[in-house]
């Protein structure tokens, strides 16, 4: 046994489990390489699984006993948020024949609901003045999109002897635009059909192909891209106008300020009573190091 919380056995296989989870994470966000971060990881999850055998705990002291009509309302409304019983199962990895098995950590969920309940209320009521301070603290968020507005000329590679010749074309029409020739003379000129558009008019990013707008967020107004491709062709762009983000008005999103110092305030008294827990706890760690990958 790795983890022992106030006699609460918590076995290796739980914390590998973790430990893989938060490091895939990473991975998967080109965060870590290899096991460089490793000791890091496996910190994580032992204070993870610490955090959720203390809550378990404090939450089975508060309230040992919940009634069967509880445990039925959460797993109901768990099946339905997963698309039925079949998926629900599936998601968790287990089978109907496990209900016993679930309806006893669905207990675990409400009685940690009821918990919490306990420990927000009463959730205060901010001022007009405590929520333009959470406005201003969090403006961030409240950002409008930057925008831009852009033409391109563009040419698939429908009827071409090769990408090289399309290349060299779009080469050519650079160096013209490059040299002061109009972009929506010239475009009219290398415009393949009627459907093709030439002004995108203004867009936010998200809209259009991930590479045409890593080109085009990167340009200043005026400035002629590079010649780059996309699944559609050659293109080459230009940005003919920007809306930089901006703060949203306060009575604009006054509603989410609200809610954001509320998650706040909860936020302040989950962590308050985590360190209360923590601090009266024993906690004894029989592996301190964890396993090596062996790299």
């Amino acid at each position: 046994m790795a983890l022992i919380i106030n006699g609460e056995h918590i076995d290796d296989e739980i914390i590998e489990a973790e430990f893989r989870h938060i490091k895939s994470h990473y991975e998967r966000t080109l965060q870590v390489a290899c096991c460089e971060r490793d000791p890091e990881f496996r910190g994580i999850a032992k204070d993870n699984l610490i955090s959720r055998a203390l809550l378990g705990q404090e939450s089975r002291r508060r309230h040992p006993e919940v009634s069967e009509e509880d445990v039925t309302a959460r797993l109901t409304k768990l099946i339905d948020e997963a698309g039925g019983e079949m998926q629900f199962y599936m998601n968790i990895g287990m089978q109907v024949k496990d209900e016993a098995l679930v309806r006893e950590n669905v207990a675990g969920g409400v009685r940690l609901d009821k918990t919490l309940q306990e420990i927000y209320a009463p959730e205060p009521e901010p001022t007009e003045a405590e929520l333009r301070a959470c406005y201003e603290a969090n403006l961030k968020h409240y950002m409008t999109d930057e925008e831009i507005q852009a033409s391109h000329i563009t040419k698939g590679l429908s009827g071409a002897t090769s990408r090289q010749e399309i290349y060299q074309a779009m080469r050519d029409v650079r160096s013209q635009l490059l040299a002061g020739a109009d972009f929506a003379k010239l475009a009219e000129e290398h415009r393949s059909g009627d459907q093709q558009q030439i002004d995108l008019g203004w867009f936010k990013r998200g809209e259009f192909m991930e590479e045409f707008e890593t080109i085009a967020f990167s340009m200043g107004e005026g400035e002629i891209s590079p010649v780059f491709n996309t699944q559609l062709g050659f293109h080459v762009c230009t940005v003919t106008g920007r809306r930089p983000s901006v703060a949203r008005p306060f009575d604009e999103v006054k509603a989410d300020v609200r809610n954001r110092f509320l998650e706040e305030y909860r936020d302040k008294r989950f962590n308050a009573l985590l360190e209360e827990l923590k601090a009266t706890a024993k906690v004894e760690d029989t592996n301190p190091e964890g396993e090596s990958c062996g790299h």
